[in-house]
């Protein structure tokens, strides 16, 4: 007989292995790339010594005159909290009663829950990748009330997805509704319907995914941001300013040479990974097809994608439009407290009821933050033209 006991058991015991393994290997094929690590984390904080420079204890000097003087190695301390993120399946309760004679109903019934969170996970983990660690989905910059529900323009859909739940925030960061659903993206037309009563003048108003304002992983658009990163300025360390290029145009191959070239001869670092919006790769395959045949690579995760002098290009839909990273993700770390785990009660239940409802719930956490060792080892074209 199927209970909550044995849903309890499963989750543990079967699904918890494969969910894992999905979030960490097929939710993103950039995240596939970097590694996972519980080193350097104190507390509820990564803390990493990263070195940078050169050790200064070298030199040449006569046969029998004094040695090169020692010095020892440059150090910067990365500083960063360690962010929350979790995943939350409901089962109801009428749904377990109906399948507790039918073993394959209710493995149906788990095996829809997990492939849900997977799914909304892949497109939540994948957009923090490349945002700020703000939240930031989108900002309103104008009103659409010409029928019956008004829709909400915004600078850009690519962050948003119906189903959603958000915050909306005014320009001052305050204000604004909580817990609204995103019930249509218009994404032809740049331009949203939500859940509730109409937001009074919500023009410039930011919107944000719930409760998650400020809490999110420090994504690509923080590491090429130009304010301080993991407690270290960037001004008066060069070290930590990537190469950015910004109005590109035209995208040729030089350009991305350039900026290969550059990366390895400032940073020695080497460029092994390259992300793109899709209108750039399709510029990439347009660039490589008009004079020699494109080549595929296999990736970790069970990706495949173009490839450029041996380096992997994958296309994200959370890429800026017209942007290009040329990374190093042997520069960049998961540091995490532990792996994807059940929350647990103090009698070790996974599933719990929801307090005045007949559902039950278990949430899936994780304790990390993502940290790129050497922020000048990595390039950003931005202004591309998109084919």
């Amino acid at each position: 007989m199927i209970t909550t006991e044995t849903a309890d058991s499963a989750l543990k015991s079967y699904y918890l292995g494969a969910v894992s393994e999905q979030l960490d290997k097929s939710v993103n094929p950039l995240l596939a790339q970097i590694k996972k690590t519980t080193s350097d984390v104190w507390g509820k904080d990564v803390r990493k010594a990263v070195r940078f420079g050169v050790n200064g204890g070298i030199g040449a000097g006569s046969e029998t005159g004094a040695l090169p003087s020692a010095s020892s190695n440059s150090y910067a301390q990365f500083v960063a909290p360690l962010k929350n993120l979790y995943g939350v399946i409901e089962i109801s309760d009428k749904a377990i009663r109906a399948s507790q004679h039918a073993e394959g109903a209710f493995v149906n019934l788990l095996n829809d829950e997990m492939d849900g969170l997977v799914k909304s996970s892949s497109f939540n983990f994948g957009r923090m990748l490349f945002g700020d660690g703000t939240g930031k989905l989108a900002t309103i910059t104008a009103v659409d009330d010409s029928g019956e529900t008004p829709f909400y323009v915004v600078d850009s859909t690519r962050n948003l997805a119906e189903g959603m739940v958000i915050d909306v925030f005014n320009a001052a960061g305050v204000g604004g509704v909580s817990g609204r659903t995103i019930l249509e993206v218009d994404r032809a037309n740049k331009k949203i319907a939500i859940s509730g009563s109409p937001i009074a003048s919500p023009t410039n108003y930011t919107i944000y995914v719930q409760r998650s304002k400020g809490l999110e992983i420090t994504g690509l658009d923080a590491i090429f941001g130009d304010g301080d990163l993991y407690g270290v300025p960037r001004a008066g360390n060069s070290w930590m300013a990537p190469y950015k290029q910004t109005a590109v145009g035209t995208l040729t191959e030089a350009t991305i040479q350039k900026a290969i070239d550059h990366v390895e001869e400032r940073s020695g670092s080497k460029v092994n990974f390259i992300v793109c919006s899709w209108g750039v790769r399709r510029a990439i395959f347009n660039l490589l097809a008009a004079y020699r045949t494109t080549d595929m690579v296999a990736l970790e995760g069970g990706f495949t994608a173009l490839s450029y002098n041996g380096i992997p290009i994958v296309a994200d839909r959370f890429c800026p439009e017209g942007t290009m990273y040329l990374l190093n993700t042997d520069d960049f770390a998961l540091h995490q407290l532990c792996d994807w785990q059940w929350l647990e009660g103090e009698d070790g239940k996974i599933l719990k009821q929801i307090a005045g409802r007949p559902t039950y719930s278990a949430t899936l956490v994780k304790y990390a933050e993502l940290l790129c060792y050497r922020p000048a080892g990595q390039a950003m074209l931005s202004g591309i033209t998109e084919a």
